[in-house]
């Protein structure tokens, strides 16, 4: 392996699920993160997410990619494949 090929960018294909808390003080229910699923391509991803949204105790599910520099450890923002049912703001992400 070449110190080029070390270097090159990591994408990381991602499936998480969110399920409701119970309301707290302030009478709002909030999400919290359920499980999350690593794949090695974006359409095994997002057939979770789809997948995962269908269960009766899965509030919303989220597909997405993320890019990781090995170098420095860096991961980028994420990149939405796609949201499905109740899910966070992307500023809260």
């Amino acid at each position: 392996m070449t110190h080029a090929d070390e270097s090159t960018e990591k994408v990381h294909y991602i499936c998480q699920t969110y399920v409701e808390q119970k309301p707290g003080r302030d009478g709002q229910a909030s999400l919290k993160i359920g499980k999350q699923f690593r794949y090695s391509t974006a359409a095994e991803a997002q057939n979770r997410a789809e997948r995962e949204v269908q269960s009766v105790d899965c509030a919303g599910a989220d597909a997405y990619m993320i890019s990781e520099d090995p170098d420095s450890g860096e991961i980028g923002s994420p990149s939405f494949l796609v949201r499905l049912g109740s899910v966070p703001e992307t500023d809260d992400f």
